[in-house]
């Protein structure tokens, strides 16, 4: 018998998340070198100096094990959110608190609801506990955003079954996003035995003022789940640090199905030096503001057509399959993102840089699409 067949029925007809090309593959295998990376949502700026400084402190420590409650890092989080402290579970990367949801509360016998170009990992999660995946219609552009989640299809798909909702907004890989009332709209109407996640992995990049913050419903929705980040906004994606925030009887649960020490020492440090440094963050958004709107007048002026986003990306349609692209562009030392696994064939995804990346990258494009 082969091992595969060992295994458990959803792993056994997983496909793996395909991460962004790393710079150090693309130097091994065409022998670049200044290679461009806008492929994985990641801050330009890096990390904090406070966060760095943070990290260095504490390396002489790595003989030992982290404090696998992670007490300092959810009281310094508790204290900027204004949440309680065991409201709070810390994971991996908010990957890692995604994955907690669904081994806490799926099975082969429920299912899960996410929207049509949602983030990759929820199918993922969900088949890996062998539960059912219902992918619900995204929009089609003409009740709202096009490609951006239709919550009256999921509404619709919502069963007696269903045991997790999830939803990203932003969402990734589209840059879409719902507005307050429809999204607190929905979750007012889903059925307690449904818990409802809102990834806001994208969060600190939004400024929209009818964007909502959804820790601000925790008190009267017992069954959310808000996820964010430490990798995006905050520049720490190599230390993997991410949160959810719940009501404390979900915390629990998740905690029990948690890895002990899933964060090290290092991230912990650094992630809590990392929430006082708010002008890196501000700093960070007003780069990301300026770059995103230009990125956007400069793929339209292209003739390439963009879909509307609030995150620190942009998704756009070449008009052609964008495989090939993708790969000149490989040739050009510029990494983007293909998004065909999104349904999406025709279109690429592209990280906003600093302004000498994003020049970098439609020059790059320039020449791709002449040749």
């Amino acid at each position: 018998m082969k091992p595969i067949d060992l295994a458990v029925p959803g792993v056994q007809g997983l496909t793996p998340y395909v991460p962004g090309k790393p710079i150090g593959e693309l130097e091994r295998e065409l022998g670049l070198s200044q290679i461009v990376k806008l492929a994985s949502n990641e801050n330009p700026l890096g990390p904090s100096p406070l966060a760095l400084a943070a990290a260095t402190r504490v390396l002489s420590q790595l003989h030992l094990y982290p404090d696998g409650g992670g007490f300092e890092l959810k009281s310094a989080l508790a204290r900027k959110l204004g949440v309680a402290a065991d409201q709070i579970t810390l994971g991996n990367g908010s990957n890692d608190v995604l994955e907690l949801v669904a081994r806490a509360f799926l099975s082969p016998n429920v299912s899960a609801v996410f929207s049509a170009h949602a983030f990759a990992v929820y199918p993922i999660v969900t088949q890996a506990a062998g539960a059912r995946a219902v992918v619900a219609a995204a929009h089609d552009g003409s009740r709202g955003p096009q490609y951006g989640h239709d919550l009256s299809a999921m509404a619709k798909a919502v069963g007696s079954d269903t045991r997790v909702v999830f939803i990203a907004n932003p969402n990734n890989p589209t840059g879409t996003y719902l507005q307050h009332a429809e999204l607190k709209k929905f979750l007012v109407g889903l059925p307690d035995h449904v818990i409802a996640v809102v990834d806001e992995a994208y969060f600190e990049y939004v400024s929209k003022p009818d964007y909502p913050n959804a820790l601000s419903w925790l008190s009267e929705l017992p069954n959310l789940v808000v996820t964010r980040t430490f990798s995006k906004a905050y520049g720490l994606a190599g230390l993997r640090v991410g949160y959810a925030v719940s009501q404390p009887e979900i915390a629990d649960l998740l905690n029990r199905v948690r890895q002990p020490f899933n964060v090290n020492i290092p991230a912990l440090e650094a992630a809590r030096a990392a929430l006082d440094d708010e002008g890196h963050l501000a700093n960070t958004a007003l780069l990301n503001d300026a770059g995103l709107a230009w990125l956007a007048e400069q793929l339209t002026e292209r003739n390439m057509r963009v879909i509307p986003s609030v995150g620190n990306f942009i998704t756009f349609d070449v008009g052609r399959a964008a495989g090939p692209v993708y790969e000149a562009l490989l040739r050009e030392g510029v990494i983007v993102r293909p998004v065909a696994n999104y349904g999406l064939p025709n279109h690429l995804r592209v990280t906003v840089g600093t302004e000498e990346e994003n020049r970098r990258f439609l020059d790059a494009l320039d020449r791709v699409c002449i040749a």
